[in-house]
């Protein structure tokens, strides 16, 4: 039977993957999208995703056709210094396909830049205090210069830092790479990525072309306490707390310290009725906790003896 509704990612990552994976529940979609890699490439085509290569080098080889019939669009490639590569190169070709009812570009909270510990929400001003919000900034502004000029119906989704299954505390302690930073005042704000993907399909629900969404959850954080917790969640000793001056950091991760905000989050529950599952990095590793206990349940059911 042929598929309603056809999912097109241009960067068929972590977030992507958790969209296409709660999409899949539902029989209208067809789901599709782009990698740079190519064993990732035939990995997604093994389990049906129509998968492309796509980057600055190889750019889609015959878009008309690989785009066709595409409703919703869903751009997370990261951007260079010229902007937004699926921008770039394939605007126009996006522009021409008739059947688009939805478009979200995956931005970051770090066009806001350093508020000194205050609350930001969408209406505040971009100003950008690192480099990579700067081109997340470029990219947002290209997109919705379409949306503006275009028509397109576009919506970005300013995210906070990304965690969830295979990609959290857990993992940077059972690694023995994490490490608490003290750095008084400061805080981070999160979001787990099956809370961004219902952010995501409630806005999929409810265009509105133009609109820009923060999405994290209510509890902007240090992140030695959330370092704290997971050790907690694994029966582990906690590492010692490292004043954030006397830190051994590399620039990326000092980087991120540089910008200290607490991200407002109440339009997408207002305006799309999002009712965040995990409302705190708390129940967020919970959460990711139980997603490893019922994979392994899984898999060892799956076994036989």
């Amino acid at each position: 039977m042929e598929k309603s509704k056809r999912l097109f990612c241009f960067g068929y990552g972590y977030t992507s993957d958790y969209l296409g994976h709660e999409l899949e529940k539902f029989d209208a979609w067809a789901l599709a999208g782009t990698t740079r890699d190519n064993d990732k490439r035939a990995r997604l085509r093994e389990r049906g995703v129509e998968a492309h290569i796509f980057d600055y080098q190889h750019p889609l080889a015959d878009p008309s056709v690989i785009l066709k019939g595409v409703t919703h669009l869903l751009i997370s490639t990261p951007p260079e210094d010229e902007g937004d590569p699926s921008f770039n190169m394939h605007a126009q070709d996006i522009l021409k396909i008739p059947s688009l009812e939805w478009v979200g570009y995956l931005s970051t909270t770090g066009v806001y830049g350093n508020r000194d510990g205050e609350w930001v929400d969408e209406s505040d001003e971009t100003i950008p205090s690192s480099q990579r919000g700067s081109k997340r900034l470029k990219a947002e502004e290209q997109w919705l210069s379409l949306q503006k000029d275009e028509g397109l119906p576009v919506h970005i989704f300013r995210l906070a830092g990304i965690y969830g299954p295979g990609r959290s505390a857990l993992d940077s302690i059972r690694a023995g790479v994490a490490r608490r930073i003290d750095k008084p005042g400061h805080a981070f704000s999160r979001i787990h990525v099956e809370d961004i993907v219902r952010v995501l399909m409630a806005s999929m629900e409810r265009p509105n072309p133009g609109a820009i969404y923060n999405v994290c959850d209510d509890v902007p954080a240090p992140s030695h306490e959330v370092i704290l917790e997971a050790c907690n969640l694994l029966g582990q000793i906690p590492p010692e707390i490292i004043p954030f001056e006397k830190a051994d950091l590399a620039p990326i991760t000092r980087s991120f310290y540089a910008d200290n905000k607490r991200i407002k989050n109440d339009k997408i529950k207002q305006e799309l009725g999002v009712e965040l599952k995990y409302k705190d990095f708390k129940a967020g590793l919970r959460g990711c906790l139980e997603a490893e206990d019922y994979a392994t349940k899984t898999l060892f059911s799956g076994m036989g003896s």
